[in-house]
């Protein structure tokens, strides 16, 4: 009298639901980002302005999106 079960599929556990939910969050977020990649102007980099301009007569105004105009 055996009492182990012999169907080969077992409920979903709370941990095996997370690991999906962490492959399909991976999986956006790599394609959200090739996708970005692939549809965005490429970044000039000369023509950035300097983060800390502290001293060489440089503005730093004008690099940053959430800056007040």
């Amino acid at each position: 009298m055996s009492n182990a079960h012999s169907s080969s599929t077992a409920p979903a556990t709370p941990a095996s639901s997370s690991a999906w939910l962490r492959w399909v969050f991976w999986l956006l977020l790599i394609g959200f980002l090739a996708w970005d990649v692939m549809h965005s102007a490429p970044v000039d980099m000369r023509f950035e302005p300097p983060l800390l301009a502290a001293g060489s007569g440089q503005s730093s105004v004008g690099g940053h999106c959430s800056m007040p105009d």
